[in-house]
């Protein structure tokens, strides 16, 4: 869709600014709507089609090209998933391996990619988490050693195996959205 929107820009002859005037976007949404980071949604991709002199259904149209496979995008989506578990390994740095792969991808399929985008953040967040719960406990066991004097410390092991077990299941949740997924470009989705 996004390459349709390109190009009835360029044939327009109206530039991206322009554009997002004309629909009272931002020109920056106009970029990732173009550049495929964003899907537009319906109201917006209603007054990108009147700018640009055209229909709904001629913008959103599928693009016969190939360059969607939704299987391809499937797997590929799937792989990216199990790449979480990058994070027994490596993990405070887990996210690099599915932002790697994210990065070094040919789909163009912006369901796919809104949603592997959607993934490394979760998995930055995931680690940013687990290393804050760690430095709670560092806190927690240095209060309580040099100013309460209690016996009990916790135990980085609780939280550390507590986490991961928590990463497990969110990936078994992601991979279960994958396989739900309708990656046909066709069928609408909201940004």
């Amino acid at each position: 869709m996004y390459h349709k929107i390109a190009q009835a820009r360029k044939k327009s002859g109206l530039t991206q600014e322009q554009l997002a005037e004309l629909t009272h976007v931002t020109v920056r949404t106009i970029q990732r709507i173009e550049n495929g980071q964003s899907v537009p949604r319906a109201f917006t991709l209603k007054a990108l089609a009147t700018a640009l002199g055209t229909t709904v259904q001629e913008l959103a149209g599928p693009v016969n090209d190939g360059s969607f496979d939704p299987e391809k995008d499937r797997h590929f989506l799937q792989v990216l998933c199990l790449s979480c578990f990058g994070y027994l390994v490596i993990p405070f740095v887990h996210f690099l391996v599915p932002a790697y792969l994210l990065k070094k991808s040919t789909s163009k399929n912006p369901k796919a990619i809104v949603f592997g985008r959607r993934l490394v953040r979760q998995q930055l967040y995931w680690a940013a988490g687990l290393s804050i719960l760690m430095m709670l406990v560092l806190v927690y066991n240095i209060l309580a050693t040099n100013f309460f004097n209690k016996p009990f410390l916790l135990s980085y092991l609780w939280i550390f195996f507590g986490m991961y077990f928590a990463k497990v299941f969110l990936i078994a949740a992601n991979l279960r959205q994958v396989k739900n997924m309708d990656l046909n470009p066709q069928s609408p989705q909201k940004a």
